[in-house]
């Protein structure tokens, strides 16, 4: 006899693989089987103490299971870094859009999203917003969706413009820090300004080029910058989805690989 945690709830089964498992449950074959953050029909094994995930297709889980289920894809040491991190956003367009999206889906404890602006339609071709979205301040429209992607994620907004006096009290209670500013004197602001944080910032995603050119670079001890450092937007070389969310999605994974280093660290 075996205690393992199926879908939330420990049970007492009797199988010792994934297939006699499902048979055990009642489960059939089309079930969507997750263990230990892997999708998979093989028959493994299983041992005491494991947690399996059976999501049948099309249908929608229970609110107990449901945040077990999104975290499942997720390697068990992901889990373990995400429960307390905290994480700030300052800048909600298509970097900081993106940025907020992605650590939401991947399960980030505490969202804070700054900005001061409402969605125009130019916003459209690069920003994580919908056409109805237009004239909402970005710090609501962004914590709506994000709330309809994963709902277990906190989120605190603060509609407001960021400078050298406010920006270390807007951020007090958040460690880590997302720079996704598209204005060049704002990031500079930040980056001096903000005091013990941990600052990924971007630099350079303008136009359409190699995706291998947009890089991340550790710059000083808390400081990260993603870019090709050099793509600045200008007249005839604009800000677009693809580079912009190449360069978003180094700066969620930098963040991502700062706080599981630090449960590594820590033990």
């Amino acid at each position: 006899m075996k205690k393992i945690k199926v879908n939330s709830i420990i049970k007492d089964v009797n199988s010792n693989t994934l297939s006699k498992l499902r048979t055990e449950l009642g489960f059939d074959d089309s079930v969507i089987t997750i263990y230990k953050g892997f999708a998979t029909n093989d028959d493994l094994e299983i041992n005491d103490g494991d947690s399996v995930i059976f999501i049948n297709k099309g249908e929608f889980p229970s609110k107990e299971c449901l945040k077990e289920m999104m975290a499942a894809r997720n390697s068990p040491e992901v889990n373990i870094a995400l429960q307390n991190a905290k994480v700030g956003v300052a800048g909600l367009g298509g970097l900081g859009s993106s940025v907020a999206i992605a650590l939401a889906r991947v399960g980030v404890s505490s969202l804070k999203l700054v900005d001061f602006d409402t969605i125009d339609p130019s916003n459209l071709n690069r920003q994580q917003y919908f056409i109805s979205d237009i004239g909402k301040y970005k710090t609501t429209a962004l914590a709506d969706i994000i709330a309809k992607i994963n709902p277990f994620v906190s989120v605190e907004i603060e509609t407001i413009r960021l400078d050298e006096n406010n920006v270390n009290l807007v951020f007090q209670n958040y460690d880590i820090v997302a720079e996704c500013f598209d204005n060049p004197k704002s990031k500079a602001m930040l980056i001096n300004n903000l005091k013990n944080k941990t600052i990924v910032a971007a630099s350079g995603m303008a136009g359409y080029g190699r995706s291998d050119e947009i890089k991340t670079i550790q710059m000083a001890k808390n400081l990260y910058i993603c870019g090709d450092l050099k793509s600045a937007a200008s007249i005839g070389n604009g800000l677009m989805a693809p580079r912009v969310g190449i360069c978003a999605m180094q700066q969620a994974n930098q963040i991502l690989d700062i706080l599981i280093k630090r449960v590594v660290d820590n033990g």
